[in-house]
């Protein structure tokens, strides 16, 4: 009786950082952005413009990509002068990617960023500090651009774990007397970007607590806000998308993590995804539990049981599944006594199992404790 959900899995490329790491990551985001900035506006909208095609291919997951370096670019700043040096020509056009690159299974990502560092070794200043540019004006793209702005949100870390994922009520947000939490009402969205203007959209209160409403599936108590779990699924494999979008920009040019909005999405989008994924997981038990209860009334359950109850790793950030056995295969009349049993076996190694991180120990064993809870009479 497993879940059918399958989504990608995600692993952060940067885990904890020393503050002189920061420190330097930070000079150098700061460093290039000064230098991006120093280009003049058709230089500055020719890079973009690349950066835009080339991050497109990368997520889209496409063999090649095509890019050109600029034709001239400003290489430093010398007693208050810019310096403007020409890019060779038999340098601007470059590939990356082919028949070459799948057959060594190196994926485009990849190949891109290999291809833009052997640029920025170059022995020619001009090739060296363009393709500099490029990698700063496409990380920039993908975080800036790419990804929707949400709402200024604050989350609290629940007792036991390591990730805020609780969002806290804003004070500008105070219950209504004639307004249910379950209501939908259309709200002002907090501005976003320059020039998008604002944006009205109706939201349940639940929904409004978080990063990106859009993508909220499950209030505060687990009950469904859209109309299907496949839906709920949808919408976690959508904030799963955002998030690598932010760390394969981080991947290209780690520096990126010193960038504002990219922190701000990603504490956003990290914590909305949490909380929502381990409330699919929990709602995903419920509907096995009413399942094995629905078949055990039919007798369908007497030649054995094994379960896969579904359960969010906020380590990969992706929806798992674990297995273990209730019922032996044989002819074995179905007695809720052996779900409790079971259930119970499985705390012992749940609790001592160091592959998963304290917090999913902690939300695996509080689902355990519920299909338990289920069957105890």
């Amino acid at each position: 009786m497993a879940a059918k959900t399958k989504l990608m899995k995600i692993t952060d490329p940067h885990p904890g950082l020393t503050d002189n790491v920061v420190s330097q990551l930070r000079q150098e985001y700061q460093d290039f952005q000064e230098l991006f900035q120093l280009q003049p506006p058709l230089v500055q909208r020719f890079l973009e413009t690349q950066a835009s095609s080339m991050a497109e291919a990368v997520i889209q997951g496409l063999p090649q990509v095509r890019f050109t370096l600029p034709d001239r670019v400003v290489v430093q700043k010398q007693e208050g002068e810019l310096k403007t040096t020409a890019v060779p020509g038999d340098a601007r056009e470059q590939i990356t990617g082919g028949l070459m690159d799948r057959l060594t299974r190196i994926d485009l990502r990849t190949a891109l960023r290999l291809r833009l560092a052997e640029l920025e070794q170059s022995s020619s200043r001009s090739v060296a500090v363009s393709a500099s540019l490029l990698r700063h004006a496409l990380t920039r793209h993908m975080v800036h651009n790419m990804l929707p702005a949400g709402r200024t949100v604050q989350y609290k870390v629940a007792e036991g774990e390591e990730i805020p994922s609780i969002p806290l009520a804003g004070a500008l947000e105070p219950e209504s007397a004639i307004i249910a939490a379950t209501d939908a009402i259309t709200t002002e969205e907090e501005r976003g970007e320059a020039g998008r203007g604002e944006l009205l959209v109706p939201y349940v209160e639940a929904a409004r607590r978080f990063f990106l409403p859009q993508w909220v599936a499950f209030d505060d108590k687990g009950h469904l806000l859209v109309g299907s779990a496949a839906e709920a699924e949808a919408n976690i494999a959508s904030m799963q998308r955002y998030l690598s979008i932010l760390h394969i920009a981080v991947g290209l040019a780690p520096y990126m993590v010193a960038d504002a909005e990219y922190q701000q999405k990603r504490y956003g989008i990290l914590g909305q995804l949490v909380n929502q994924g381990r409330a699919l997981a929990r709602y995903e038990v419920g509907e096995i539990i009413q399942t094995i209860k629905r078949r055990s009334s039919t007798h369908d359950l007497n030649r054995g049981l094994s379960l896969s109850l579904p359960y969010f790793n906020d380590q990969t950030l992706t929806i798992e599944n674990y297995s273990f056995e209730v019922i032996p295969a044989g002819r074995i009349m179905f007695v809720p006594a052996f779900v409790v049993r079971a259930a119970r076996e499985q705390d012992a190694k749940i609790a001592q199992d160091t592959r998963l991180s304290q917090s999913t120990r902690k939300h695996l064993l509080a689902e355990l404790a519920t299909l338990e809870k289920a069957f105890i009479k």
